[in-house]
């Protein structure tokens, strides 16, 4: 593995402010408008255009990260969307190429740095505070949560930093999660199956007690990225913060609520304060009755829940002149959310178990972030055929949501999804090289995961997990030689040309 060091760049970004400065600087990188815009899906309706790429609706583009700075209702708000929509982006925030990326989360889950606690009055998140004792408050009002399309069953936090303790040990969690405002002071909350603030909530909840938390928004990519690592890698109790410190090179630091006894980010730009209620459900679009929650990561709108747990709102702190961070569902900012933290643990789980054997991981931008990964796979000797399809297994079990695998050779560029086919076309027949694990649970928002779709599945969330292997037998590896070109200086013919990719 590479050994990653940080440039100067990713050092000098300490929350949401600083990391825009550093994109700032690069061009097609980062745009701001003053045109009036809605929040009530006009904004992500726009950006759809501009920079959402992902599984989003054609057409849809690569673009800059976007800053709407007049909110229509909102004098005092700005919205960013977008930060992560780019992998070359998050590169450049961290300062290492884009091929590097997941070696350098692997990296930060071992050189983690726990998070610290400062006084409130060194916390920027608190310079203004709105209590929901107060007259007139009401977070529909204060804050310009955006709807992605206009039939989801309401406006939605998208980039929130979900922040909770165990009830029984103390021990910290942070995830991102689907919040929908519902009232002036209430926020559902959904909760895919398995996670560990779900864990938190359900073991307050049988003492009939209510779970503190704290929702931070606008925080700088660190934290955001650290923060969507998932089991094996941080088991329940780890605390991802402190994978954002090793990848930051400094503790993030936290800062006691005003309003309950719960932690917030102390650089957010925003930041909710709450407690999940016991025993409250609502229907997730009790307001709307469309059946349909927003649009999620695979690229279809998700179902409403029927009954799902609710945060009291207790206070909203914030920035002077804030910026609410929001993204699109579908778009590539989830794909490099979930896809590079993926990454990392997968290479993390083969590399101890086959040290050498995979080169590299990608988790693809049609694979969601979630559910496809692509291996390059260095077969050394005869000892390692069949090791390739073993790293495969591995894969699944580094990380749980996921359902395809291909496996490639060492030549072909997982980054480019043209020869990734090109080898599954010339190196990959499908009834020898295909593997298939039935009978899995996978995540629940892939919708043909259901037994109206195929008589195999069981019951809603069962998939069929496969792996595709499009490596060469070692032994005919003689036979499968690209054509080799001559080494030239293409600048002597065209001056300033780049033969890498940017």
């Amino acid at each position: 593995m590479s050994d990653i060091k940080q440039s100067q760049p990713a050092n000098q970004t300490w929350d949401l402010r600083s990391a825009l400065k550093i994109l700032s600087q690069y061009e097609n990188e980062y745009v701001e408008t003053s045109e009036p815009v809605d929040p009530a899906a006009e904004l992500s309706g726009v950006y759809r255009y501009v920079g959402a790429a992902g599984t989003v609706m054609r057409p849809t583009r690569t673009g800059p990260a976007m800053v709407f700075n007049r909110i229509k209702g909102y004098d005092n708000f700005r919205v960013l969307i977008g930060l992560l929509a780019s992998r070359q982006r998050v590169a450049r925030l961290f300062g290492v190429p884009k091929e590097e990326l997941a070696q350098l989360l692997r990296k930060s889950v071992h050189s983690a740095i726990a998070p610290v606690v400062i006084p409130a009055e060194q916390a920027v998140c608190q310079e203004v505070v709105h209590l929901a004792s107060d007259d007139g408050f009401d977070i529909r009002t204060l804050l310009p949560a955006p709807t992605n399309t206009p039939e989801d069953a309401g406006p939605y936090f998208t980039m929130g930093m979900c922040y909770a303790a165990d009830p029984e040990t103390g021990e910290h969690d942070v995830t991102i999660h689907r919040l929908c405002v519902q009232g002036r002071d209430e926020i559902s909350m959904y909760f895919v199956p398995g996670r560990h603030l779900d864990q938190f909530r359900m073991k307050a909840e049988q003492d009939g007690q209510a779970l503190p938390i704290t929702i931070s928004i606008g925080v700088d990519p660190a934290i955001e990225i650290g923060a969507c690592f998932e089991p094996p890698t941080t088991p329940l109790g780890f605390d991802e913060l402190a994978i954002a410190g090793g990848l930051r090179g400094r503790a993030v630091e936290l800062v006691q609520g005003v309003s309950v006894n719960a932690r917030a980010i102390a650089n957010a730009e925003i930041v909710i304060e709450g407690e999940l209620i016991p025993d409250y459900r609502v229907q997730e679009d009790q307001h709307t009755h469309s059946g349909k929650a927003m649009p999620e990561f695979p690229g279809y709108t998700g179902e409403a829940q029927a009954a799902v747990p609710v945060i009291k709102v207790k206070a909203v702190t914030h920035r002077k002149n804030p910026i609410l961070q929001t993204c699109i569902g579908p778009s590539d900012e989830h794909t490099n959310l979930a896809g590079i933290p993926t990454e990392a643990s997968i290479l993390d789980m083969v590399e101890r178990a086959l040290p050498g054997l995979v080169k590299n991981v990608h988790c693809p931008s049609p694979g969601t972030g979630k559910y496809m990964a692509v291996m390059q796979i260095n077969k050394r000797g005869l000892q390692d055929e069949g090791r390739q399809r073993q790293a495969a297994l591995l894969a699944f079990s580094a990380f749980s949501e996921l359902k395809h695998v291909f496996l490639v050779d060492e030549d072909v560029d997982i980054f480019d999804l043209s020869d990734v086919i090109w080898a599954m076309t010339t190196r990959y027949q499908g009834d020898v090289d295909t593997i298939f694990i039935p009978g899995v649970r996978c995540h629940p928002l892939d919708p043909s995961q259901d037994p109206a779709f195929s008589p195999s599945i069981r019951a809603p969330g069962i998939t069929c997990k496969t792996i595709y292997d499009c490596t060469v037998p070692y032994a005919l590896k003689s036979d499968f030689q690209r054509s080799q070109f001559m080494e030239v200086d293409v600048s002597r013919f065209l001056p300033g040309f780049a033969t890498g990719q940017p």
